[in-house]
Parts: C-alpha cells; structure tokens; sequence
C-alpha cells in the first residue's frame, strides 16, 4: 500500500516542503490542459462571467429592475460572476481531482492534497484575468478607485478555503464512491442560488438571514462589492460569518482527505 505517515490531523509539512516544486508543475499542467486545443484560449475566462452578467443585465438589470447595492447592474452582476466561477471551477476541479490522476497515485507517493490544492491555483489565472474586465466596467461607469480595495484579497479568503474545503470532501468521497461526481453540477446550479450573484443580500427576508448567511459565498461577495464602492456600512457580520464557516469546512475537509488518502490507491 502506498501510504503516508503522517496523522489526519497534520498536513505534513515535511512533505510539502519536499515535493513543494511539485505543485508547481501540477498547476502549470492543468492550466494548460484546460486551455489545450481551443480556439479561444484564456478568452474564455473573461467569455464565461462576461455573457452571464450581460444576460442577468439585460433581464433582471432593465426589465425587473433587481436592486444592486449601490452599484450599475453590470457591475454588480459582473462582480458576482466574477467570484462565483472561480469557485465553480475550483470545486469542479478538486473534486475531479484524484479520480483524473489515478495513474498517478497508483504508481508513486506524493503529497496527494497537491492535486486538489492545484486545481484551486489554476482557476486563479482566470480570476486574476477577468479582474481585468471588472477594471474596465468601473472605468466604463466611472466608478473611482477606493482605498478600501486594498481588502479585495480578505474577500477573496472565504471562496478560496471554501472552495478547497467541500473540493477535500468531494474528491476524497469521489474515490470511493463515482455518482459523486455527478452530484457535482447539481450542487453548484443549488448553492448558486443560493448565492447573491443575481440578486442583492437585502432582498433575503431578514428572518432568514442568518442561516442564509451560513453560505460564506454571501459574506465574500457582500464584502467584494462593498470594496468596490465602499457606501453604506461595511458588511462586518457576514464577513466574519463566512471567514469562520469556510474555515470549518477546510478544516473538517483536511481531516477527512488525510484520514482516506492512504486507501485512494485500492480504491482507484
């Protein structure tokens, strides 16, 4: 059996040291395997969020008139999308991510968290490049820069450890049990509903707001599109409410994943 030493509860930081070149070459080759033989390319990391936010602008911006923070609809549409795929991706990706590299784990020991945590630094290149975009629309719509965006990347910490937290849970799962991968898009079309990417926090009735807010997805955009503009108080109770809870999940996923990493070879 091909296994570590290391207990659930530690990462194994001697391991991650040592193999750490590793995950640069894991992240490098899943960007270009997504991007391999395609017409556009890194286009469709600016494509992606830029049709959907157009699409909600055009039915939900002019003719329901959604209320958006303060914002122009396409900002705010644009600023959700934005941040919702890069955890759509990034969970898609870890929890694929042990099931696609079964060659790989079956033949040699490597730190197996490297897999998923791969997959969340590839989905980063798109969001660092449709952050462009986002750059044009506040200059399209003469929205001033604020000192407060600075804290963009604070916002960006929930969606990040959420995203790897359930993607731990999944890929390990995924392993022993192969439906899961097609619970997948099923749990994300939920949970983006579940999601302000639409529609604004204010328009959840305020009774169930606070389990709505056990979404950290909610607190992450709320705090995102705040920096944006900074009006209006800062959203200090569902930022910490979603820092708190995707902390949970990555923790909760980390013991699971390093308690069933030594079996994925058996399984696979």
């Amino acid at each position: 059996m091909i296994e570590s030493s290391d207990s659930s509860w530690t990462l194994g930081w001697p391991d991650l040291q040592r193999h750490r070149e590793l995950l640069f070459f894991l992240t490098w080759r899943d960007i270009m395997v997504r991007y391999k033989q395609t017409v556009l390319g890194v286009a469709w990391a600016i494509l992606q969020p830029l049709a959907v936010a157009l699409g909600l602008a055009a039915f939900l911006g002019r003719i329901v008139h959604m209320p958006s923070d303060n914002l122009p609809y396409p900002v705010f549409a644009y600023a959700g999308m934005v941040l919702w795929q890069f955890f759509a991706q990034s969970l898609t990706g870890c929890s694929n991510s042990i099931v696609r590299n079964e060659q790989l784990i079956s033949k040699v020991y490597f730190p197996r968290i490297f897999l998923p945590l791969s997959a969340v630094l590839a989905s980063l290149l798109d969001f660092v490049i449709s952050l462009l975009v986002l750059v044009l629309f506040l200059i399209y719509f003469r929205i001033a820069p604020t000192p407060v965006e600075v804290l963009v990347p604070l916002f960006m910490l929930p969606v990040v450890l959420s995203s790897l937290g359930v993607g731990l849970w999944l890929s390990a799962l995924n392993v022993k049990f192969r439906d899961v991968h097609h619970t997948v898009n099923f749990l994300l079309q939920i949970w983006f509903f579940a999601t302000p990417v639409a529609y604004p926090t204010i328009s959840v009735p305020v009774r169930w707001r606070p389990w709505y807010e056990l979404n950290p997805m909610v607190g992450a955009l709320d705090g995102f599109r705040w920096a944006l503009h900074s009006e209006g108080a800062f959203p200090v109770h569902s930022v910490l409410l979603a820092v708190f809870v995707s902390m949970a999940l990555l923790i909760s996923g980390l013991y699971y994943f390093r308690k069933s990493e030594d079996d994925f070879a058996d399984f696979i």
